[in-house]
């Protein structure tokens, strides 16, 4: 298969259906030749010993074998060794005739681009040979057009593996790009936040310096928020649900971002929840907590709020997290240049929501997430 070397996924299922295939296609005539039918009843034995030999082959160098699938050597060799077999059981029994469908994908599977092409035509010569039509050409005109369009359904068969290739390829690099993003949103979300935090609470112990008391207070708090974030980085990157969360649940990780933000700056939190608390899933819990970390970071860099109010509000048919907050306030119109709104709507997004901002210069900020829920 051009692309063969890809078993993960949809490639995976493709590749199993055309094992199966296979296996269908040489089981219906053996099962005949087995109930006494075909037109060869001697040599039964061995027509189904070979039979045999054809699907243990398959089955140990095949379809067992992903990892050799798309090099020459030895994959050529084994799609060899099974033409032969074929070409033997169609001498033997032209009931076997109809595994030539359960053959046509193989050489797309087993063989690399530019020798995937040549071994589907060699298969299907070998075949058509084996039955005899490729002699019976030079009598017979339909014999030509029979064989002719065993070639073009084996090429058709050759463009389909390839666009499953292809789609698979674009399905991988999407992959890749939608992970790098949430990297970078989990980075931003754990290490930005966390750095930040640390570095106004070490500024605030500088400001300090003759009160040593208030100076071991913000150096204490700056290594809990290193530690904490250091944690957290590490659950991120491995892409398990926030500590929070898995401790304590939505309600209780929220109540908990809010006191810890309220001892680092000292601007009171009020936090409350509305309606009655139900379980909404990893993804939406994780928007929802990430929400609330950004905005308050937001507002510790830029508000210069003197109030803060966290809401959790469940609701029918969906939450939401409203962040108010009576500081300096912006124009939501204006370009910004930080990453923390672009990415918590682009969390939002994912999880079906919308993220609002309504905020004035000097009226303050209201900062609304929405996620519908069941």
């Amino acid at each position: 298969m051009s692309g063969g070397a890809l078993v993960d996924g949809a490639e995976t299922r493709w590749i199993r259906a055309f094992h199966l295939l296979f296996f269908t296609c040489l089981g219906i005539p053996a099962a005949i030749v087995l109930a006494g039918g075909g037109a060869a009843p001697t040599g039964r034995a061995t027509t189904l010993a070979l039979t045999a030999l054809a699907a243990a082959w398959y089955a140990l160098f095949v379809a067992r074998r992903p990892d050799l699938l798309e090099r020459v050597v030895p994959t050529a060799l084994h799609l060899l060794v099974i033409i032969a077999l074929l070409a033997v059981l169609i001498l033997r029994e032209p009931l076997y005739e109809m595994v030539l469908f359960g053959v046509f994908a193989l050489p797309y599977l087993l063989l690399p681009r530019g020798w995937d092409y040549l071994g589907a035509v060699l298969v299907v010569l070998v075949v058509m040979g084996a039955g005899g039509l490729l002699t019976e050409m030079w009598h017979d005109p339909g014999a030509l057009g029979t064989v002719a369009g065993n070639v073009f359904l084996v090429l058709l068969m050759g463009s389909f593996v390839g666009f499953l290739v292809e789609q698979g390829e674009r399905n991988r690099e999407l992959g890749v790009l939608e992970e790098r993003a949430r990297l970078v949103r989990e980075i931003h979300d754990t290490l930005a936040q966390g750095f930040s935090g640390i570095i106004t609470q070490l500024e605030a112990a500088e400001q300090a310096e003759g009160d040593p008391p208030a100076v071991r207070r913000r150096v204490a708090l700056a290594k809990r928020l290193a530690r904490e974030s250091l944690a957290e980085a590490r659950r991120s990157v491995d892409a398990l649900r926030p500590g929070p969360l898995r401790d304590a649940g939505l309600d209780g990780a929220l109540a908990a971002v809010a006191g810890r933000w309220q001892a680092l700056t000292g601007v009171p939190v009020a936090f409350s929840v509305n309606g009655g608390a139900r379980p909404l899933g990893a993804e939406a819990e994780t928007v929802l907590l990430r929400a609330a970390q950004e905005g308050l970071a937001n507002i510790a860099k830029h508000a210069g709020a003197r109030r803060v109010a966290l809401t959790l509000s469940y609701m029918e048919g969906e939450v939401t997290l409203d962040v108010l907050d009576d500081g300096a306030g912006f124009d939501p119109s204006l370009p910004s240049g930080g990453y923390g709104l672009a990415a918590m709507r682009e969390r939002a997004g994912q999880a079906g929501g919308t993220v609002t901002v309504e905020s004035a210069p000097g009226e303050g900020t209201a900062l609304c997430l929405s996620i519908p829920c069941a």
